[in-house]
């Protein structure tokens, strides 16, 4: 039996009391209706159906390829299992790249279950956030290393170590709050910077591999489980030291989550 309450209908408003009292928030990627209702029972607030499914499901050796169609599928299974959870989906590479698709494929994911959007980018997506926040959609900006940019950047490597792109990053995510996003999603920059933003903005910032000063913790789902093909720094595999499989695997995640012991200091940035 899990320790935790089963996520209830955990909604923005619900996020924004937790950041407010100091609770962490617990996320975790879903792609399909089983784990969607083994990870909402065991108090995980926020399932996001990731574009990560074309790296852990689809065997690609990255984000981009995945498409509107596949998006839509995985949100509909995990929108089945769902027991509650807040219900994030990506918006795929590519698929905000003007105003009337950036709206239909938002309403898309909307119809399909989810609740709020993830969009990557800095500051060139405040006119797309703001859009989508006149039009009642909730956006959630995913900033730092953001992998459908990957060649661009020239892989996966840890952004914001330098003064003026770390401030740079501080900047665009007010900017980013100001435009009407409701969380931020931060992945992998150094620890320092990741506080120093979360104390910044008043909206949740979520992070993965930016250190344990953040609202809460986002992981994709088979690194918790130990099984993907790459284990970057900022991973622990949960399932190693659980004594009851993998339900037990995630209950760990979410109490470590919760007491603050993850991310410790060998899974952070400096």
């Amino acid at each position: 039996m899990s320790r935790h309450k089963s996520a209830k209908h955990v909604t923005l408003t619900t996020l924004q009391d937790m950041k407010q009292k100091g609770e962490k928030i617990a996320c975790l990627t879903a792609y399909d209706a089983c784990f969607a209702r083994i990870l909402s029972e065991a108090g995980v607030e926020v399932l996001l159906v990731g574009d990560s499914l074309g790296m852990v499901l689809q065997g690609h050796d990255s984000t981009l390829p995945v498409t509107m169609t596949d998006m839509i599928y995985h949100t509909q299974c995990v929108k089945r299992g769902n027991k509650g959870s807040l219900l994030m989906a990506d918006l795929p590479f590519m698929s905000y790249a003007s105003e009337s698709q950036t709206l239909e494929n938002a309403a898309a994911l909307m119809r399909a279950g989810a609740h709020i959007v993830k969009l990557e980018g800095g500051a060139w997506i405040a006119s797309t956030t703001k859009l989508l926040a006149e039009r009642g959609i909730p956006v959630c900006a995913h900033m730092g290393l953001t992998p459908q940019s990957v060649n661009r950047i020239g892989g996966f490597h840890v952004q914001g170590r330098d003064t003026a792109q770390a401030q740079l990053i501080v900047e665009e995510a007010q900017l980013l709050q100001s435009a009407g996003a409701n969380i931020l999603l931060l992945e992998c920059v150094p620890k320092a910077l990741a506080r120093a933003l979360t104390e910044s903005v008043d909206i949740p910032v979520i992070g993965i591999g930016a250190g344990p000063d953040t609202t809460g913790q986002i992981m994709v789902l088979h690194d918790v489980l130990g099984v993907s093909p790459i284990t970057p720094k900022f991973v622990k595999n949960f399932l190693a030291a659980s004594d009851n499989g993998i339900l037990g695997a995630i209950e760990a995640y979410v109490n470590s989550v919760k007491n603050k012991s993850f991310p410790a200091e060998e899974h952070c940035f400096n």
